[in-house]
This record gives C-alpha cells, structure tokens and sequence, in this order.
C-alpha cells in the first residue's frame, strides 16, 4: 500500500453501523417521500399485532411492505395473494435487517379485471363452504307484518320500495339507514343485518318477518361493499328471510348468491316481499262463495240423509202390532182353555159322586167344593198376572219407542241448528270481505250507464250519466265538462256500519317535513 492511499484512507470519515444505517434510512426517505407502486401482492402475513407483512412483486423484483395497524382499518381493498394492485405509501428502510420496505397508507386494485379475479377468487372460497347451496334458502312469509330494509335513506331507493308498497299491500317498514359504497359501507351493512336479527320478537320495535338489502346501479367498485366477506356472512347467518335487490338487473354481486331471494331491482324486492291487496280479496270472494255453496249443499245433503233415515223407521203400530195380536190371541185362548178345564173338572166331580152313593159324599163333596173354587180362584189369579205380565212389556215396548222417537228428534234438531249456526257464520264472513268495508273507508263506487265500473276518467266524456255508490247510499251524477255533477239521490242513504278498528302500529313517512 502506497503513502498515497495510507492519506486518502485517513481522509474518510469513519461511521458506526447505526449512524450509516441512520444516513440511509434518511436519503432514501427524503429521495422518496411519497411513491405509488404498482405489483402483484405476494406473501401475506398477518400477526396478532394488527399489521399486514406483504410483498409486492413482479417479474423481475420483490419489494417487502408493511402495512401499520392504523391503515389497515382505513383500506378499501382486503390484501389477498395473487391480487394486482397500487399501493400508495413512502420509502424506507429496516436497519434491524438492513432492508428497504415500502411503508403502505393506501392500497387499490390495479384495473376492473384483477378486480373481477379478486371477486372469483372468493366466491369459490365462499361457495366451498357452502354458503350458496339451495337447501339453506328459506321461504319468504306471505303477508309480512314488518319488513326491514337496510339502504341509504337519502336515496331513491327506499322512496320506490315505499311506493311499490303502497299500491300492493301497505305494510309497517322499518329502515335501517346505511352507506351503500365507501371504506365505512361494509362493516355498517353487515351491523344493519345482525342488528336485525338481534331484536327481540316481543321488543318495543317489531322485529321485521323479512329483510329487504337494497342499492341503486353503480360500477363495480361502487356495488363492491356487497362482495365483502363480512357483508356476506351476515346475509348467510341471517335468521330472517332475506331478499337482496343490489343494482340493476345485469348487475351481480356475492350477496345474491347467499340471499334466500334475488330481485333484479328495489322495486321488484317490494314485489317479492307483498302480494297484491285486491288479488287476495278477489280470491277471498271467491272463496267465500264457494264455502258458502258448499255449506248449503252440505247442509241439503244432511236434510235429505235425516229424511231418508226417519222414512226407514217403522211405525209404532207396526212394532207393537204383533205383540198386541199375540196378546189377543193369548187372552182368547186363556179363557177358553179355563172353560174347558172347569167343565172337565165338573164332569169328573159328578162322575166321583154317582160312583161313591148319596150319603157318603156329604162332607167330602163339600171339601171338594171348596178344592174347587180354590183352584178356579189359582186359575183366574195366574191368567190376571199372564194378562199383567203382557200388559208391562207392552207399556215398555211403547216407552223405549218413545225413547228412540224423542232422541231422533233432538238429534234432528240439533243437527239442523248445527247447520244453520255454521252458514250464518259463513255469511257474516262473507259480509264482513264484501265491498261495503271499503266503501265505509271513503271510496266510492262509479258505474256508467251501462251499469260496469269506471275506472278511469279517460273513458267519460261530457254528457255521460255516471252512478256513484257511497257507504251510505247511491247518487246520481253527469260528466259536464270533465267534471262529474251530482244531482238526486236515488235511495234513501242507509246509516253506516260502525267498523271497529284493528290494533296496529302506525307506519311514519321518512319524507314528512318535522
């Protein structure tokens, strides 16, 4: 070594390992203070610090980043292996490993297509699981009480699910409002969903009998919210049947893949929540008349049945008939073989004492007498309680007829009220769906000459008679200039029906000025 470079070695300044580390770290900080850096995510580690460990990379390179526990909650994008992004952030560098990291506060996808990869990728994950599968669907209720939507309340959304509502079948609509797109959107809808289900169903707020999760059209990273993992999950654990009704029609997210209904618009989640009012009482009409004329023919059908068996009865004389001719016959019978007995018993009397001579028969003939009338008084006794015994089966055959006549009577009646009460019944049912209810709540009914309904002002012109059906009577009435003009009444107006109000909870509009 020459004394030459023995002076330029003494020359250098002499650094520690901090203090060169240190000198590093703040050229490459302040050469690049804010960089935007595009790659495909590599390695990504998350431990119980609340960091993320990544690296993003490409064909040629692999930078090591690191994103702090403060900026993780503020991404809009879920790190994942594999996708492309734009992570947004400033250089530095590890002395500890004497390494330079990309310290990460912003990170996007790169292009809609690593987007739609990103989506795939976990809709596969999800459907593995089993999420999407037909058997966990459950049916929607017929006529929901409550429904719940979760969606923006400034938007139009709820204003054309409310709409749809009142011109089926008006229901009391709780809403949730939430963000629909944004950082915060995902973690409030999610909340909205098992904040839902967390009501009690006995609470002062009604726990809603379906839910209705709805957004406006949008592109895919304003509709992304609802490809959210935890978004997702909330749908799939929901105990209430839920219809998801995100975008336009060609528009998809994971949410409808795990929700029991998927409706191509708000309005048409409305439309799947409801049926419509005047179907079900058009099918409530009909199926009153056809209870009712079943009732009818089911009450014939049990007259003719009871007069057909009360024509199969026999008669009272015809079942104690016989038994009175046998009695009849018995007692003619008696009384003859008595005679003959009596006259037999004589004979043999008279025979016995001609046989025994005159004086000896004083006294035994006076015995014999009395031997005689004793057994002639035997003889009547017993043919007075043959006559007896005859005459009480008789008294019982006519009492136990009378038993069976007055029980098929009660039964008859008892049968006939049965019938009666049950069509009054189906009266008052049918009564109480006809179109007079409606009429007591302020509708009128209009009919043209012709006597059909009009249901539009487009098909009167000046000069048609009209007939105005109210509550409470009918007035007649003429189209004048587009107006119709009542005149006469043609009844005298009857007085209306008192109707009791049913319980129930008053639905608020969200658009009523405070």
């Amino acid at each position: 070594m020459t004394h030459q470079d023995d002076d330029t070695q003494g020359n250098l300044p002499e650094f520690s390992v901090s203090e060169l580390s240190q000198a590093v770290k703040r050229t490459v900080e302040t050469t690049f203070p804010f960089v935007r850096v595009r790659g495909e995510l590599g390695r990504v580690s998350r431990p119980r610090s609340g960091h993320i460990y990544l690296d993003l990379k490409d064909e040629r390179a692999v930078l090591g980043s690191v994103i702090w526990k403060g900026s993780v909650r503020k991404l809009r994008v879920e790190p994942e292996e594999g996708l492309e992004v734009i992570a947004t952030g400033r250089l530095t560098t590890y002395p500890g490993q004497s390494k330079y990291q990309l310290v990460i506060e912003q990170l996007e996808v790169a292009g809609e297509g690593a987007l739609m990869a990103q989506l795939e990728k976990r809709k596969k994950m999800l459907a593995a699981e089993g999420l999407f599968a037909a058997e966990r669907k459950k049916p929607l209720p017929h006529l929901p009480e409550v429904i719940g939507v979760v969606t923006s309340p400034s938007g139009a959304v709820i204003r054309d699910i409310l709409h749809r509502l009142e011109d089926r079948f008006p229901r009391h609509v709780l809403l949730w409002p939430v963000a629909v797109q944004g950082d915060a959107a995902k973690g409030q809808i999610a909340a909205a969903i098992e904040g839902f289900n967390a009501l009690p169903e006995d609470g002062d707020i009604p726990r809603p009998d379906v839910l209705i999760i709805a957004r406006g059209g949008g592109s895919v990273e304003d509709l992304w919210a609802f490809n959210e993992e935890i978004v997702v999950r909330a749908a799939a654990a929901s105990d209430i049947p839920l219809i998801s009704a995100v975008g336009h029609e060609t528009d998809t997210t994971l949410i409808d893949y795990v929700s029991d209904v998927r409706a191509p618009t708000p309005t048409g989640a409305a439309e799947f929540a409801v049926p419509v009012r005047a179907e079900l009482l058009a099918d409530v009409m009909s199926l009153s008349g056809r209870l009712i004329g079943g009732m009818e023919r089911l009450s014939e059908g049990r007259r003719q049945e009871l007069v057909g068996l009360a024509r199969a009865l026999p008669r009272a004389d015809t079942l104690l008939g016989s038994a009175q001719q046998g009695l009849d016959l018995a007692s003619e019978r008696l009384a003859g073989a008595l005679r003959i007995g009596l006259a037999d018993h004589q004979a043999r009397f008279r025979e016995f004492a001609a046989r025994m001579g005159p004086g000896l028969l004083r006294v035994p003939a006076g015995r014999a007498q009395e031997a005689l009338q004793s057994l002639s008084a035997r003889l009547a006794a017993g043919w007075q309680r043959l006559l007896g015994d005859h005459a009480q089966e008789l008294s019982r055959s006519q009492i136990r007829l009378e038993e069976i006549s007055g029980r098929m009577a009660v039964a008859a009646a008892r049968g006939l009220e049965d019938r009666t009460r049950a069509l009054g019944s189906a009266a008052k049912l049918l009564e109480s769906y006809s179109h007079q209810g409606t009429l007591a709540r302020g509708f009128a009914l209009v009919r043209n000459e012709a006597g059909k309904v009009v249901r539009s002002a487009e098909v009167l012109s000046g000069g048609d008679g009209l007939a105005i059906e109210f509550s409470d009577g009918e007035v007649a009435a003429r189209v004048e200039g587009g107006s119709a003009k009542p005149t006469a009444p043609t009844k005298n107006p009857a007085k209306p029906t008192k109707t009791k109000a049913k319980p129930g909870i008053k639905q608020a509009s969200l658009f009523e000025d405070d």
